[in-house]
């Protein structure tokens, strides 16, 4: 196995720019793993591959203005910085960040200063400087990427002081990966309309961006239930597989839970011979990162909940603030997931592997290559696939 395996032409024109609207009239393409045969339809059409009694599993992280522009103190030089992650470990306090930034030549040096103004990428000189990031250490492993120390500048205007999340908020832009050069739209638009309040993302589990409310509630009357997890979308989104041989790809740790009612309904679901239906790549790997191999429930019996997979006998359990760096590539077991709604992905990516896992490579390849031919719209904005 090698990362070309993974590759293929991805025409410029076909990487959406913007989402569509309504979100759930994207296509849908169709690939079913049992004989390789796809059928292309739209994505309401959803309904109509969902059974009473399955269960659909979705992210519902939100993704926090983690971009931040401001300017090097002294020189006055341009910096971007993207927040992946607090570190804890470092300061429990929470104001140090796991981040890249850029240019990364010029922010090598610890004790190198940021500031970024309130407004963050357009705001004008006269806008006050609302929040520093102070350059702490490189990340081990990481190209570009930094340990920051951030604190909040100034006071509010009721005038009490501003807290760093108030300060991120008052510099910071929704970030939008690399190759969405031309979106000014909603931001919003590139959150799930059911994500959580708290933002702990770097970037959007992209194959829920499909869902409409109405859409969910036809879901729902439909008979098919509805849970979700939680994957702290964090640096791996923006690292492509470099190594020749993909197995040499290290993976960093994400967080993620799992709650005991998800891991209740995926059991209800089982026992009832329904499937368990992952919305995007992130819900596949929190639902997998909780499998655990050996793990016998007693409660229903365990002859009503137990999973008999290839690799062995085990459970899914809950699993709270934990993380993960589960790497999931042609050769991988999946022990939870029957079904799964994704978008297509980067060339040379793990999501590529991923989805070459679930399915087969030559599936995929094949699917992408029809894809391609019939114009789809590709990566973060652009269509959805469902592998069944």
């Amino acid at each position: 196995m090698r990362t070309d395996d993974f590759d293929y032409p991805l025409p410029d024109e076909l990487i959406a720019q913007a989402p569509a609207e309504p979100r759930d009239s994207c296509r849908l393409l169709v690939l079913h793993r049992e004989d390789g045969s796809v059928e292309h339809r739209r994505f309401t059409d959803v309904l109509d591959y969902l059974e009473p009694g399955d269960l659909l599993v979705a992210n519902r992280t939100r993704v926090m203005p983690a971009r931040l522009v401001g300017r090097k103190r002294g020189t006055g030089g341009v910096c971007e910085t993207l927040l992946l992650k607090r570190r804890e470990d470092v300061d429990p306090l929470g104001g140090v960040w796991e981040c890249l930034v850029n240019p990364g030549k010029r922010l090598r040096q610890p004790g190198i200063v940021i500031e970024y103004r309130a407004g963050g990428l357009h705001a004008p000189e006269s806008a006050p400087v609302v929040l520093t990031g102070e350059i702490v250490d490189f990340v081990e492993g990481s190209k570009g990427g930094r340990l920051v120390r951030f604190s909040p500048v100034g006071e509010k205007d009721d005038g009490s002081p501003r807290t760093l999340d108030e300060a991120i908020h008052a510099a910071g832009h929704v970030p939008l990966p690399p190759y969405i050069t031309s979106y000014e739209g909603d931001p919003e638009k590139y959150q799930t309309v059911y994500a959580m309040t708290e933002e702990h993302s770097a970037a959007a589990p992209t194959a829920g961006l499909h869902f409409t409310p109405e859409l969910l509630e036809r879901i729902r009357e439909k008979g098919v239930g509805w849970a979700t997890v939680e994957l702290e979308v964090g640096i791996d989104t923006f690292r492509l597989v470099t190594e020749d041989d993909p197995t040499q790809h290290v993976m960093h740790t994400e967080r993620y839970h799992v709650s005991q009612e998800v891991v209740d309904a995926v059991h209800a679901t089982k026992a009832a011979g329904h499937r368990v239906i992952a919305v995007g790549t992130t819900s596949v790997r929190s639902l997998e990162s909780a499998w655990e191999e050996g793990a016998l429930p007693s409660e229903p019996p365990v002859a009503a909940r137990r999973f008999e997979a290839a690799a062995g006998t085990g459970d899914i359990v809950a699993r709270e603030n934990a993380t993960t760096n589960l790497y999931l590539m042609p050769g991988s077991d999946f022990h939870v997931v029957d079904a799964m709604i994704t978008n297509f992905h980067v060339p040379r990516s793990t999501l590529m592997m991923l989805v070459s896992a679930f399915a087969t490579r030559d599936q995929i390849m094949a699917a992408y290559a029809a894809a391609i031919e019939e114009r789809y719209r590709f990566l973060s904005f652009g269509d959805a696939m469902l592998i069944d």
